[in-house]
């Protein structure tokens, strides 16, 4: 009974004590070396100025909103007189153009990175199936796959900006061009990780369920349903973890270039600002972009457990 006691203590100890523990060392760090860092817009910020700013933040998003709730009022009262006076007359209501909130450009983030995501995901797992299916297939992909899975976003932008510009012509675009070029962007840096996860995954099946399916004698896509999907899930989702992870940091870049609104984007107008607040502001961008990431792992790993046969 201690025995089970003192394991239970410790494992809530690695849970919660350590990590906590390396939190408030990371925080002291960081609070310290702040103070001793002096840039041309002042201090560097420490913890404090960064909770002070996502405050604000906080602050400017409901006023925001209580803005765009006012302006549709003051639309519903015109409106409601004219139709007093003129009952053939059509209510118009204009939308509101007020600037995107800090939270409003993580839900933009969250959007493009998860469409740019299931595009990747929608492409790499089949194809990275039928190569961990076929040695010739698998010979003849893997050499453009190496040549294209170290291209930099910086490098993919360009292209996708001039490529999209040419071809989505429309006098009434249902998304921006710039969402589409962010999120082809994404997809086109973290499609890699998942082939070649997938790819792997599949050829590596054990010697012994490929002989069931054969005694069994399996079609091609029952073989696939039944056998080399739960056996290659991890390294399924291992590929899909890493390009996630890809996806998110790929994502800023291409933001702050394309001027998607998104955190990318809100960290580089930051940047041009220059005012005393940008560096705190610029921070609580890093810890939210380092904190959606971190979720956004957990998330895939989560669903990897509900996933496969053996959890």
């Amino acid at each position: 009974m201690m025995m089970a006691v003192l394991n239970q203590g410790a494992k809530i100890s690695k849970l919660l004590l350590l990590p906590a523990v390396g939190i408030a060392v990371f925080l002291l760090l960081w609070s310290m070396t702040a103070n001793s860092i002096q840039t041309s817009l002042g201090k560097f910020p420490g913890p404090v100025a960064v909770v002070s700013q996502f405050e604000n933040l906080y602050q400017e998003h409901v006023d925001e909103r209580l803005k765009a709730q006012a302006f549709y009022e003051r639309q519903e009262t015109r409106n409601a007189a004219r139709v007093a006076k003129d009952p053939t007359y059509e209510p118009k209501i204009r939308a509101y153009t007020g600037k995107e909130t800090f939270w409003d450009q993580i839900v933009t983030s969250l959007i493009t990175v998860m469409s740019g995501f299931i595009l990747a995901a929608v492409i790499a797992i089949p194809l990275g199936i039928w190569m961990g299916l076929s040695k010739g297939l698998q010979a003849a992909i893997n050499p453009i796959i190496q040549i294209f899975k170290p291209v930099s976003p910086l490098a993919w932008l360009p292209l996708v900006t001039m490529v999209v510009s040419a071809v989505y012509v429309s006098p009434d675009p249902l998304v921006s061009k710039s969402f589409i070029n962010s999120m082809l962007t994404v997809t086109l840096c973290s499609v890699w990780p998942m082939i070649i996860n997938t790819a792997i995954g599949v050829s590596s099946i054990d010697d012994d369920l490929l002989n069931v399916s054969k005694v069994l004698r399996l079609s091609a896509i029952t073989h696939v349903k039944k056998i080399v999907l739960p056996a290659s899930i991890p390294m399924i989702f291992t590929g899909m973890r890493l390009s996630l992870g890809v996806a998110w940091m790929v994502l800023i870049a291409a933001e702050m270039l394309a001027q998607n609104p998104g955190l990318g984007k809100f960290v580089w107008d930051e940047f041009q600002n220059g005012s005393s607040e940008s560096l705190a502001r610029i921070m609580a961008a890093v810890v939210t972009i380092g904190f959606i990431g971190f979720l956004l792992d957990r998330g895939i790993l989560t669903l990897q457990k509900w996933a496969s046969w053996d959890q």
